[in-house]
């Protein structure tokens, strides 16, 4: 069982900001930027592209309504979408609220975010989600 799908079963404490029936969204706890947010699928796959095509296309919609939370809750021009997956072995798409590419610099983390700061972030971004 992967951390991704110990937190969706709650047995690890996560800044949920969204979730239905097959996708789980919540804060990244090493942000690249104020408001970055995991989307994953609850069906624990390794590679994105194993997904099948119906589970990949309602996790993008998915992503998408949480990108528009995010845009609304985090001042930012676009959220910028990125799909690495080497990290941990459950297919994920990282949400970060850019102004400029160089936002999306995965080498220039928040070192300790402030929790506070995380739970509120959370908070705006959920209560702007609209499923």
């Amino acid at each position: 069982m992967t951390i991704f799908s110990r937190i969706i079963a709650g047995e690890i404490p996560s800044y949920k900001v969204a979730e239905d029936d097959r996708f789980y969204a919540f804060l990244d706890i090493n942000p690249v930027n104020w408001g970055h947010t995991l989307v994953v699928p609850k069906q624990e796959t390794d590679y994105i592209f194993d997904l099948d095509d119906e589970t990949l296309g309602g996790m993008m919609v998915f992503a998408k309504k949480v990108a528009a939370a995010i845009k609304k809750a985090i001042p930012c021009t676009k959220v910028g979408v990125a799909v690495l997956g080497l990290e941990v072995p459950h297919a994920h798409i990282h949400l970060i609220p850019i102004q400029k590419e160089g936002d999306m610099d995965f080498k220039n983390k928040i070192s300790n975010p402030d929790p506070e700061k995380m739970s509120f972030i959370c908070e705006e971004i959920k209560n702007n989600f609209v499923d």
